[in-house]
């Protein structure tokens, strides 16, 4: 089976709930949807667990539950955009999260991976019963903070993840928003 990012239906960004977290690392892929979002005009619409809008031919949503239960509002939206017409199916679904083992500035676009050990991710495997969707895994690490820092004790995910992001770390998420919207969301 091919499959091709074209096909993705369904964009979900994951974060933390509250103004606590709201800028903060571990919302780097609701930040992601929310910068769609107001840089279209787009108001946001409520379910029980997220939030959507209609966005460049594709619905747009942001999870509202914590990170580690992802999965619940996944499977939710999954269900919920399905009985409106037409079938989302894993492979039309885009996951849009940070990533601790990536520099801040970039970005991976990846098919049917592992969770890697990020929590959300897991989740969602679980809920969904397969790691065959996209991610968008938004890069939020240095070289002090990523996986070799983290292997040498230097610092904890949780640290890093509840960091809140400064105006030039904004600037580089901004950045990296805008390269992978046209990535996403342009036609081949």
């Amino acid at each position: 089976m091919e499959v091709n990012k074209a096909d993705i239906k369904l964009v979900i960004g994951l974060g933390n709930p509250g103004e606590e977290y709201e800028n903060t690392c571990h919302n780097s892929g609701a930040l992601f949807v929310g910068y769609l979002a107001k840089n279209s005009g787009l108001k946001w619409q409520t379910a029980k667990n997220f939030q959507y809008a209609k966005f460049g031919g594709k619905i747009i949503a942001r999870a509202n539950v914590f990170m580690n239960e992802s999965g619940k509002a996944v499977a939710e939206a999954t269900k919920y955009f399905s009985s409106k017409g037409g079938k989302i199916k894993p492979d039309q679904i885009l996951i849009a999260h940070d990533d601790s083992d990536i520099e801040l500035g970039k970005y991976k676009l990846q098919f049917n991976r592992s969770s890697a050990g990020h929590k959300g991710v897991g989740s969602i495997i679980k809920a969904l019963k397969t790691q065959k969707f996209w991610r968008l895994r938004i890069g939020i690490g240095t070289l002090k903070t990523g996986l070799l820092a983290k292997l040498r004790g230097r610092k904890k995910a949780g640290d890093l993840v509840l960091k809140k992001i400064s105006n030039e770390d904004r600037k580089k998420l901004n950045d990296v928003f805008e390269k992978t919207s046209k990535e996403v969301f342009t036609k081949p």
